[in-house]
């Protein structure tokens, strides 16, 4: 089955992707064989019709009365998504954010190994928890290489973000996963995803209040 994108993605069809990837994997190891969009609506409350189309985008398509194939579905998110590829990375500050992120084997599922951190913490530099070592970070441009790696996830004090995120770009990070509460701008050639929680609690709670 085809299934590499062929135009643009849009990022909010991107990420509704893994939403769907959980459901047909679950539908996978229930034995179905084959779910409609419909069915996927049902069980996500996202619009069939929205669905179709984001799955279109990866050039997937279903058949009439019948559905999409759950294995061929699955197999094809997988492949998109990059879920399937081993991808190291590097945790910037290992406080109590980024000690938990360290040693999450869940994130290895989806293709993420953190594998060494990086700190300012006399405590924490030399150690190795769950056999991952800790550098300081000044050791990061030349660490870097011998890792492997070429992400970088971002969990240190708002007021470090800019300069840490900074000294990841120049030491070759291609891509950043940002934790802070700081909004880091785009560089050239480097992926950047914020990821504010302390945003999506502050929708939570204004939710709660409506």
């Amino acid at each position: 089955m085809e299934n590499i994108a062929t135009t643009y993605v849009p990022e909010p069809a991107i990420s509704r992707l893994p939403w769907y990837l959980a459901c047909v994997s679950r539908l996978r190891a229930q034995g179905v064989e084959y779910v409609s969009s419909t069915a996927i609506s049902n069980q996500l409350n996202v619009d069939a019709s929205q669905i179709a189309k984001d799955l279109s985008y990866l050039n997937i398509k279903g058949k009439t009365r019948i559905g999409y194939e759950v294995k061929e579905l699955e197999q094809g998110l997988l492949d998109f998504l990059g879920f399937h590829r081993e991808h190291n990375a590097v945790m910037m500050g290992v406080g109590s954010l980024g000690a938990a992120l360290m040693a999450d084997s869940g994130l290895s599922r989806y293709g993420l190994h953190i594998v060494a951190g990086f700190d300012v913490k006399p405590e924490l530099v030399g150690t190795a928890p769950g056999g991952k070592p800790i550098y300081h970070i000044s050791e990061l441009p030349q660490r870097l290489r011998e890792l492997d790696a070429e992400i970088a996830v971002i969990a240190v004090p708002f007021e470090s973000a800019a300069e840490v995120a900074e000294l990841c770009v120049q030491s070759g990070v291609k891509a950043l996963w940002n934790f802070s509460p700081f909004h880091i701008k785009a560089s050239p050639g480097v992926t950047i995803q914020n990821t504010s929680i302390y945003a999506h609690l502050a929708v939570m709670y204004n939710r709660m209040l409506k």
